[in-house]
């Protein structure tokens, strides 16, 4: 007989995601309750929440940060697990959640997260293990109000679990850029609203250090053509960011 832990509330934030819904639900059976926030699908996504038992309730998009915080306020438990619907718990993972959770250590966790790039689960570079907080008792830590690139944040210490997240998107490459497009859009507008003006130097030289970082510091080469693709585009965000941050400076 397992030990009693504590109960756990899976949340999720989705939008058309019937495709890789089904996959990622069923990783998180050992989850106490399930939450999805749904922003306006107009596929069989909430169908199919329901039917694995999740409670489905629907927000229009507040933006990533926003919307994480909004779902975890959703949930019946104080511990919450946010994922993304293109993501899975492995059995490795979960088994380190509930065994944590029967006797808690601190009250904020991440993990690492292996990305699947060009049908390859990336083991360098960008790719992993790109440690990820996910796992924390709602009373010690909250999701930033950032509209991309959202984070936990938290005074206390962050622990870490054995076992992988697994980051399973299937969409096309040309969609991949699409949505690091508007990345790269949304960080700009925030640094500005920050306040930041980036120069030129920072421009040129942020893509070149981030591949020797990530190429060679970080063995990304050994991931062949899908690391050195992932790790390009990368290099670009970097550039793209900062180009669009001073072209919103010149035409204000």
């Amino acid at each position: 007989m397992s030990a009693p832990r504590a109960p756990l509330s899976a949340v999720i934030i989705a939008k058309d995601a019937a495709a890789q819904l089904d996959a990622c639900l069923a990783s998180l059976d050992f989850a106490d309750e399930i939450v999805l926030v749904d922003s306006g699908s107009t596929d069989a996504t909430r169908e199919i929440a329901r039917a694995r038992g999740a409670r489905v309730i629907e927000q229009a998009w507040l933006g990533y940060g926003p919307q994480k915080q909004f779902a975890v306020g959703q949930a019946r438990h104080d511990w919450v697990l946010c994922i993304d619907t293109d993501e899975r718990v492995s059995p490795e993972l979960a088994a380190s959640i509930r065994a944590e959770l029967a006797a808690p250590r601190g009250h904020v966790y991440e993990f690492a997260r292996r990305n699947r790039f060009m049908g390859r689960y990336l083991r360098h570079g960008e790719g992993y293990p790109d440690w990820s907080r996910r796992l924390f008792h709602r009373g010690h830590a909250r999701w930033s109000d950032d509209p991309v690139h959202e984070q936990v944040l938290t005074d206390e210490p962050v622990l870490r679990l054995a076992g992988d997240l697994l980051h399973d998107s299937a969409e096309s490459l040309a969609r991949y850029l699409e949505k690091q497009d508007r990345y790269t859009t949304l960080q700009a507008e925030r640094m500005i609203a920050a306040g930041e003006r980036p120069a030129l130097a920072r421009m040129l030289a942020s893509p070149v250090v981030r591949f020797v970082k990530f190429y060679f510091v970080r063995l990304g080469f050994l991931d062949g053509i899908p690391g050195l693709v992932h790790i390009a585009i990368g290099c670009r965000n970097s550039f793209l960011k900062y180009a669009k941050a001073r072209g919103i400076v010149r035409c204000r």
